[in-house]
């Protein structure tokens, strides 16, 4: 039997090379090769070992005639097309969870530096000045850390904080009462953790919810002379007003290793007093570099070898007989877990995934981690059908399983139901031709429809002419309407509007929708 061969194409920790080799494949380590070097010797091997200089653009796929799994020794892939390599059948890993403590360990050597000024300090220091009384620092004791994003790597600051005896206060809408006490932490809103915080530590993916979640009105709102630290990803802070809140005062100090643009080569908080910044190095050490090789080894073998699939960002955990008849149902679910995660998604305690009829005699599982991997996605931009029920128990999220042997309205149905603190919220949802994902319930609503591409929630009262103004509005503002679905809880009581849309809609149309007679809530949803 022919063994898969590897090729390592970024500097690596040598013992990687050897994982490959104990688990029975051949490996070449060439490293620093350029775009078309690769091309040229790409299609001899079966996987692409790599960090961050690689480039696996769709012109490197392309020529990828026998490649079966590209391995990112870290967790950013953003140098993968990761599209084109789901196109070519390639599965793309990663290692999410191989750089936590070292991450966690430089935001707390960060809030240290901006507590006691070291970096001024020392700079004053070393050009003989001798500033013993030009810098007053403060203790971290007894002052209050808050915490956006409790995940794997802000729990692991959590228990840093606590050991420097810190008060933590933590906003994550996934961390749930329960999981709170076990971190002993405060679980709190945004705005309760800005106005409480002496520091902010972020440790939250870039999503559309988190994108400059320190926006200009967030930093206003929180307490005059707080330290703010971001080693997760550029973009979750306003960089523009975040030089103004240091400027002004609102803000004491800053500590960023990750920017907007990378490499950052100019910014406009560059030599603002009490701003510090390092290049990306919240994974850079030695046991973390070493802990990313070796995972990534153990990863790819595993699939070249025997099939097993661990942290892949494009292929749920499926054997060759399960796939086939799973697949629609995965492509349900994870619809059906996104929409209540677009429209349910705070205060979560509890998710319970239901299947009747035809589904009732599938592996549940995948149903599931698609579930949760729609659920989360919009949260983590590491999430997938493999790993979202660890990141689901590690939030501290009940995660229910239920199997009906009933026979129900539909030949098959999957039902979703999350724990929220207005109650509990379902939607359910079914196939059209054993195929076709559709979505047949909302909230205790009959209300059948695609969900797909853009689209609009509203809730309203149910009364005359309330269809036409929507249609108005949207037309008035050049938005047309793909398909229109419509359900309600008896007349004149409360209705559910779903519109597909053509294009996004503008925050302005929003609003206005918003103030229609009747209207209860509006949300733009994507899939």
């Amino acid at each position: 039997m022919t063994k898969p061969k590897v090729l390592i194409s970024d500097k690596m920790d040598p013992n990687a090379a050897a994982i490959f080799r104990e688990r029975g494949c051949e490996v070449d380590e060439i490293t620093g090769l350029t775009p078309d070097e690769l091309k040229a010797i790409i299609g001899k091997y079966d996987g692409l070992a790599i960090r961050s200089s690689t480039k696996v653009t769709k012109d490197i796929l392309d020529a990828c005639t026998n490649l079966k799994v590209i391995g990112r020794a870290g967790i950013g892939v953003d140098n993968v097309d990761i599209p084109a390599a789901s196109s070519k059948g390639v599965v793309v890993m990663n290692t999410p969870f191989g750089n936590s403590i070292t991450t966690a360990e430089h935001a707390i050597a960060l809030m240290f530096a901006l507590a006691r000024q070291l970096p001024e300090a020392n700079a004053q220091t070393q050009a003989g000045l001798w500033p013993k009384n030009g810098f007053m620092g403060v203790e971290v004791t007894g002052k209050t850390l808050g915490l956006i994003g409790a995940g794997n790597i802000g729990s692991i600051v959590a228990t840093r904080a606590l050991g420097l005896r810190m008060k933590v206060v933590a906003f994550d809408p996934f961390l749930t009462p329960e999981r709170a006490v076990e971190m002993g932490v405060e679980k709190a809103d945004l705005d309760t953790l800005l106005a409480k915080a002496d520091f902010i530590t972020l440790h939250t993916p870039l999503t559309d919810q988190t994108r400059n979640i320190l926006s200009k009105e967030n930093l206003a709102k929180t307490k005059k002379g707080v330290r703010i630290i971001n080693c997760a990803r550029g973009g979750l802070i306003d960089e523009a007003a975040l030089k103004e809140a240091l400027d002004s005062g609102q803000v004491a100090g800053a500590a960023l290793d990750v920017f907007v643009n990378e490499p950052a080569k100019e910014s406009p908080l560059f030599g603002t007093p009490n701003f510090i910044c390092t290049p990306h190095l919240g994974a850079s050490t030695n046991e973390a570099q070493v802990n990313v090789a070796l995972q990534v080894a153990e990863q790819m073998a595993d699939y070249l070898v025997s099939g097993g699939v661990t942290n892949a960002l494009n292929m749920p955990s499926l054997s060759a007989e399960e796939a086939p008849k799973l697949k629609p149902y995965m492509a349900l679910a994870e619809k059906l877990g996104s929409l209540v995660g677009q429209l349910a998604h705070d205060n979560l305690t509890k998710i319970s995934i239901e299947v009747e009829g035809a589904a009732a005699q599938l592996n549940i599982k995948p149903i599931t981690g698609a579930v949760l991997a729609g659920l989360m996605r919009r949260y983590s931009d590491t999430v997938n059908m493999v790993n979202a029920p660890f990141l689901a128990k590690e939030r501290g999220l009940d995660v229910r399983e239920v199997r009906h042997d009933r026979e129900g309205v539909y030949h098959t149905l999957v039902r979703v139901t999350v724990g929220t603190s207005q109650g509990d919220r379902s939607v359910a949802g079914t196939l059209f031709g054993n195929t076709v994902p559709r979505l047949v319930e909302m909230f205790g609503i009959n209300i059948e429809a695609d969900l797909d591409g853009h689209m609009l929630y509203i809730v309203n009262e149910d009364a005359p002419g309330f269809i036409g103004s929507i249609g108005t509005l949207l037309g008035k503002n050049g938005l047309n309407i793909g398909t229109f679905h419509l359900g309600r809880r008896n007349a004149g009581g409360e209705a559910v509007l779903l519109l597909s849309m053509d294009d996004a809609i503008p925050e302005a149309v929003l609003e206005d929708a918003r103030k229609l007679p009747g209207v209860k809530t509006v949300k733009a949803l994507k899939f």
